[in-house]
């Protein structure tokens, strides 16, 4: 009797699976791996620290950071100008995407011009956002923005193209009107694609962080990573450096937690 039996699927199987467990070992082992040969290339003496310092140093300068009062403070204010640029982004971007997505005289108007804009850097727009909006909070906010608003849009609006035409059409036929079929058959079946868009999306945000403090910041952890590289503190460059990742890489989880939790079926073998 052989049909109750499920065997393994091969390890190197193309757009396969591994067990949860196995997923882990892989993970914790290339992230070892990585720490072990900067330490190795660190500590042999044949490097000097100002240009990689060993793990200990950073880990020294972060508690550093840390006991003299301004790490917490950075982080909180990096975490703010982040996360309002992303939301700004966000708000525009999501009805402005499924519009482009769905009515082709909103594409032609906006398309163009979107594409345009998304291959020129933030940071050519850096002397713009000082002379229009300042050197406060808002122009780092409007730098985060300007980073992440116009790939989002087009993003979106491709999330929004791949619905499956055949899903509209039955709509018509069924008599739905476009509000209907915008809210009904569209947005749910995009939410996902979208989902995912915005979790690529907040990771670029983190990217333009330091990009962002450039703009007259006298806190932050772009602007700390900034300030020690004009003292050569390379030590504190990695913390500084570590720590933008570490967040980044904890708001990526909690996109992909959320995708996972509003979303179960997808992940159903």
């Amino acid at each position: 009797m052989t049909g109750n039996l499920n065997p393994r699927r091969p390890l190197w199987a193309i757009r396969g699976s591994l067990e949860r467990r196995t997923h882990w070992l892989i993970a914790i082992s290339g992230l070892l791996s990585a720490l072990l040969a900067w330490w190795w290339a660190s500590a042999g003496g044949a490097i000097d620290p100002v240009f990689l310092p060993t793990p200990p140093l950073v880990l020294d300068s972060a508690w550093a950071w840390l006991r003299d009062g301004d790490l917490l403070g950075d982080v909180a204010i990096s975490v703010y100008r982040v996360v309002a640029g992303f939301l700004l982004s966000a708000v525009l971007a999501l009805p402005l995407g499924v519009l482009v997505g769905t009515y082709a005289p909103v594409k032609a108007l906006f398309e163009p011009l979107t594409d345009f804009i998304r291959y020129m850097p933030a940071a050519a727009f850096i002397p713009l956002v000082m002379l229009w909006v300042g050197i406060d909070e808002g122009a780092k906010i409007a730098i985060i923005f300007i980073g992440t608003f116009f790939q989002m849009l087009l993003m979106i609006a491709e999330d929004v193209r791949r619905v499956p035409m055949e899903q509209i059409e039955a709509a018509q036929t069924m008599g739905a009107d476009r509000d209907e079929i915008v809210m009904r058959v569209i947005m749910p079946s995009a939410k996902p694609a979208i989902l995912d868009t915005l979790r690529v999306t907040m990771g670029w945000a983190w990217t333009y962080l330091v990009v962002a403090e450039l703009v007259a910041a006298n806190s932050g952890l772009g602007f700390a990573v900034l300030k020690a590289q004009r003292f050569l503190q390379t030590d504190k460059i990695f913390a500084g450096i570590i720590l933008i990742g570490l967040f980044g890489l904890a708001t990526d989880q909690c996109f992909r937690w959320a995708h996972r939790r509003s979303f179960p079926w997808l992940y159903r073998r």
